[in-house]
């Protein structure tokens, strides 16, 4: 299908240079690190997919930095504005998998659908959870309008997609707002969970579907937010999980948590492409064993330290400050791609012992609610075995685990904490 020639796509520019964040990803993507992340939106009716196919072009035409092809310069990657849409599959068993282009037709993102379940799968050159999200909820906004012929509002991350591009929404704002400083990136290599690893293609999702109410309520007996009791209960799960280990150095290694940080929050941006930095925070086991309510003081202590404007620009500064250094700047990128590889080896999964995303509550206008009953978000799991996701839609919290390993030590620890803490939780799997 062809997206038609009008001046909303011929005001995009044909060649985008990719994000700041966005820089490491090729190079260091492969099967056992795709780089992927799912989100998806459950309807109230069975999908019909001629009518995605009218919304999908539609979304991409308001958002073309999504409707992008990979292409390898000189110097750098970048992306290539296409005219066509990518196919719409049908869903796979195991989504987040490495991004097969040619089935894809070189697109960067694969939309799929299964029964009422409407289903992104994004390659992070392209955007970050929130872009994503905004993405998902248009094309949503798109669809249902489409097919019920109703007009949902727009706004609240819901594009009109009558409207032209902005150019506001594809710029790189790492770059925008940089500023000539830096902080050392160094950090201890935090405990990495082993297990058998399985097979490529295969990633195990568990997902855990836990009334909001209930999960706040808790959060708030220990003075915390959602997102800091989350945290904390999955450092003391894998802690636990750490104390069995037979070799004596791997247990008393730092178990920490990547924590993302969308800076949005924080920096004036409407920008749909990568805009996100991190703070992994943890424990230190050598100190001693450490009871929940302590976990939850030091992810909320080391929020208010790390994840600050002052000291987010210093971090993501020093990553723009390495993209303007002229020797990488001027070598051929079959010299920049190893070495950008093993700078992601070396840096990437290395500090943290697991990654839990949250994108929060998932806000809807009431004309489009009435057609959703679940709204997702998974990582895929790379060179470190566990990623966790989890996004709240009216009452539902879902919480996804996703792994590459065969045993599944985190999600019954981690939900059975939950359980024995009165919370109720539902269990699905991928996996029979």
């Amino acid at each position: 299908m062809q997206i038609s020639n009008n001046d909303n796509v011929l005001s995009f520019p044909p060649l985008l240079p990719l994000d700041n964040a966005a820089k490491i990803y090729p190079a260091a993507k492969g099967r056992r690190s795709p780089s992927m992340f799912r989100l998806s939106m459950e309807l109230t009716e069975e999908i019909n997919r001629k009518v995605l196919e009218l919304a999908l072009g539609r979304a991409l035409k308001r958002m073309p930095s999504f409707c992008q092809h990979l292409k390898r310069g000189f110097f750098w990657y970048h992306l290539e504005h296409r005219q066509d849409i990518p196919p719409i599959s049908d869903d796979i068993r195991n989504p987040c998998v490495y991004l097969n282009e040619k089935k894809n037709m070189g697109f960067q993102l694969r939309v799929s659908c299964y029964k009422k379940r409407i289903s992104v799968d994004y390659f992070h050159v392209l955007t970050d959870g929130t872009g994503g999200m905004v993405f998902l909820k248009t094309l949503v906004a798109e669809y249902i309008s489409i097919r019920y012929a109703i007009i949902i509002p727009r706004g609240n991350g819901i594009l009109d997609c009558s409207e032209a591009p902005q150019k506001a929404e594809y710029e790189d704002s790492f770059f925008r707002y940089a500023k000539p400083m830096g902080i050392s990136r160094l950090e201890k290599p935090a405990y990495h969970i082993k297990g058998k690893r399985e097979e490529y293609g295969i990633i195990n999702i568990t997902t855990g579907i836990i009334p909001l109410d209930e999960i706040r309520a808790k959060a708030t007996e220990y003075d915390a937010t959602i997102n800091e009791f989350l945290s904390a209960v999955l450092i003391q799960a894998i802690y636990c999980i750490q104390q069995k280990e037979n070799v004596p150095f791997r247990r008393k290694q730092p178990v920490k948590v990547c924590i993302p940080i969308n800076l949005r929050r924080h920096f004036p941006s409407s920008t749909l492409r990568n805009f996100t930095s991190y703070v992994n925070l943890g424990i230190v086991p050598t100190l001693g064993s450490y009871t929940l309510e302590e976990i939850i003081t030091i992810i909320k202590h080391g929020m208010a330290l790390e994840a600050n404007k002052k000291m987010l620009t210093a971090k993501f500064s020093s990553n723009v400050k390495s993209e303007k250094n002229t020797f990488l700047k001027l070598a051929p990128l079959y010299l920049k791609d190893p070495i950008m590889k093993m700078y992601y080896i070396m840096n990437g999964d290395r500090y943290n012992s697991a990654t839990l995303s949250n994108l929060g509550l998932v806000s809807l206008p009431d004309e489009m609610t009435k057609y959703i009953e679940r709204v997702g978000f998974m990582l895929g799991a790379g060179l470190n075995p566990v990623s966790c996701g989890c996004v709240s839609f009216q009452n539902k919290l879902c919480f996804n685990i996703s792994r590459t390993i065969k045993e599944p030590f985190v999600e019954k620890k981690f939900f059975t904490m939950l359980s024995g803490m009165g919370i109720h939780i539902t269990l699905e799997s991928n996996q029979r």
